[in-house]
């Protein structure tokens, strides 16, 4: 009889174990889920959200010279845009007036490193030193402490986007790609974007302030958005705060995922 018992403790102190354990492991992933950037527990970048609202957002790539970035936020002005820019340290030590340009006319400042290299294949400390030091650069000749980060070519691993958080920025990618480095003409910039099938609500666009054609291609690029019904917004009025959570494409969805819900 007394053995009996002591089994029937023992059964009962393993289900209490067994319930807590389980029960830690729902709260663990609850809260990691509510930073929202691992799906399948493979670290992604945001690239687009899910909204009902008509918006979308021109991103601009400046990591060379600055007479291309000065033409977009002329355009972005006579139009009333309103655009997010990624720059690298390199870039914004020499050419700080336009990068302050770029925060006093209302757009966005992101983080696109330190040299514009491909992130993905270093070490942790140099993803650090390379995100590290273009926000250095940027909060000491402007006073801005940037908070976006892409990295370079959109060449990413599960390390740089864990140090990329861990240093306080959200790593945003695209998703349409104007192909504007391809250098094909002002025509097919534009036409590449309207016509791509990912062009929809929240969709995040990409285009390099310096290719040749940008430029050009912008006017009719914004107009052929907002025809479309597209308002054009930065990154910081698109995207969620915590909790969200991403699915396979990298596309940002308001609140926690509802399949930890249905366990």
């Amino acid at each position: 009889m007394g053995k009996r018992r002591g089994k029937g403790k023992q059964i009962l102190l393993f289900g209490f174990t067994a319930v807590l354990v389980l029960s830690g492991v729902v709260w663990y992933t609850m809260e990691y889920t509510s930073v929202g950037n691992s799906v399948n527990g493979t670290e992604m970048p945001v690239c687009s959200v899910e909204t009902e609202e008509k918006k979308a957002v021109l991103t601009f790539e400046a990591a060379w010279d600055e007479e291309g970035t000065k033409k977009v936020l002329d355009i972005l002005k006579d139009c009333q845009v309103k655009a997010s820019f990624f720059v690298t340290g390199e870039w914004a030590r020499l050419y700080p007036d336009t990068m302050k340009r770029i925060v006093e006319e209302g757009h966005d400042l992101g983080n696109l490193g330190e040299t514009h290299q491909n992130m993905s294949r270093m070490m942790q400390k140099e993803q650090e030193e390379e995100i590290r030091s273009a926000h250095r650069t940027v909060e000491e000749e402007i006073g801005v402490k940037m908070s976006l980060f892409r990295p370079p070519y959109g060449r990413y691993g599960e390390s740089l986007i864990r140090t990329a958080r861990e240093l306080g920025y959200q790593t945003v990618c695209w998703s349409v790609d104007s192909m504007d480095w391809k250098d094909y003409g002002a025509e097919a910039v534009a036409a590449t974007v309207l016509e791509d099938p990912e062009l929809k609500n929240g969709a995040v666009i990409r285009l390099n302030s310096e290719a040749k054609y940008t430029p050009e291609a912008l006017p009719k690029l914004i107009q052929g958005l907002q025809k479309e019904g597209y308002q054009l917004v930065p990154l910081s009025k698109l995207l969620y705060n915590e909790p969200y959570h991403l699915d396979v494409t990298g596309r940002q969805i308001q609140g926690l995922c509802e399949r930890l819900f249905a366990k």
